[in-house]
């Protein structure tokens, strides 16, 4: 029955067949406890500038998911496998049940906006937050070792909806792809930089993504920061090595 309602969702949304998108759902509800009625919450947000609710949060962040997991025409099941344990790790499986339960309801309703969701969140959500967001949607598209086209260009539509500048776009962008710029897009600099250029560009950027301008976030947001944080410091080192100082 639960694999079922699972598949229902696949089809429905994904326009794929069900069987792939219910090992996402499937898998969780099966190793959980229906029966109750109550989920345990803990917030996401403390700042008083976040107004989003925990639900609501939840949901948006799995309307974004699935978004990019379709958008190169093809479901992945590492990508599959990456947000399903992305839920289960940040809010435990009985949350995570409730959000796909919820999710599942929701999309018979009406159609995921990508506009209408990264609107929401723009307004809700603080600037660094949004970054996570699109770092989160990247590492998606990643998991199974290759970030297409269609998913860069899907992830960087949410982003403008999300307010996201393009030269932190392109930095996180960096982030997932390797190249002879890449460190130099990473700390938002151009290669002709100087040395004291790339010092105050690194200092910036220490300044953006310290992982604790997300304390008020969940634990799985803070490893993410945390990843996008070492991402940099690695940038700099590069650059360190390759200019001698």
């Amino acid at each position: 029955m639960i694999r079922w309602f699972a598949a229902i969702l696949g089809y429905s949304f994904f326009r794929f067949p069900g069987a792939v998108i219910g090992f996402l759902l499937g898998s969780i509800f099966d190793n959980m406890n229906l029966g109750k009625t109550k989920t345990q919450r803990r917030p996401i947000f403390s700042q008083p500038r976040d107004k989003v609710t925990p639900a609501d949060f939840e949901l948006n962040l799995l309307s974004l998911a699935s978004i990019v997991i379709k958008a190169d025409g093809t479901v992945n099941q590492t990508e599959l496998d990456y947000v399903r344990q992305y839920f289960v790790q940040a809010y435990g499986k009985e949350r995570a049940n409730a959000t796909f339960k919820v999710f599942n309801e929701v999309i018979k309703k009406r159609e995921v906006s990508a506009q209408n969701i990264a609107g929401v969140l723009r307004k809700r959500m603080r600037y660094e937050s949004r970054l996570q967001v699109i770092h989160f949607l990247f590492s998606i598209a990643n998991a199974d070792g290759h970030v297409s086209q269609p998913e860069v260009q899907e992830i960087n539509r949410i982003g403008m909806y999300l307010g996201i500048q393009m030269r932190d776009f392109e930095s996180i962008k960096a982030m997932f792809f390797q190249n002879p710029d890449s460190a130099y897009k990473i700390l938002e600099i151009e290669r002709t930089a100087t040395v004291s250029e790339i010092k105050k560009a690194y200092r910036e950027m220490v300044k953006k993504y310290h992982p604790d301008k997300l304390q008020h976030m969940d634990e799985a947001y803070k490893k993410g920061a945390e990843e996008k944080f070492r991402k940099v410091q690695e940038a700099y080192e590069q650059l360190q090595k390759e200019k001698g100082f």
